[in-house]
């Protein structure tokens, strides 16, 4: 099993905006789970430490093997959950994947 982790900075800084902004994300993540193939789960989490050094949300999915994030990098639905954080984050992002 491998574990994607995905970090991202919001480009909001209104507390209200950025709230939905994560309700949204989180809603369009977990709909990936049953749609790309080798995908076990996935979840969007929220920063809670007030430093600004710290990312401000993870995407964090466990996938079969490395064959299925890469799978999953390509897939048109995941594309499509792309396109609305894009919208949302800033340019810094960092990702690691590992296996567990």
């Amino acid at each position: 099993m491998i574990r994607h982790v995905v970090l991202f900075k919001l480009a909001s800084t209104d507390p209200a905006e950025r709230a939905e902004q994560l309700a949204e994300a989180r809603r369009r993540i977990r709909g990936l789970v049953g749609v790309v193939p080798g995908v076990h789960t996935l979840d969007v989490v929220e920063n809670v430490l007030a430093d600004e050094r710290n990312y401000d949300f993870a995407v964090v999915g466990d996938f079969d093997d490395i064959a299925a994030v890469e799978g999953y990098a390509t897939h048109p639905a995941h594309l499509e959950v792309i396109d609305y954080v894009s919208t949302i984050r800033t340019d810094a992002r960092a990702a690691i994947d590992f296996a567990v």
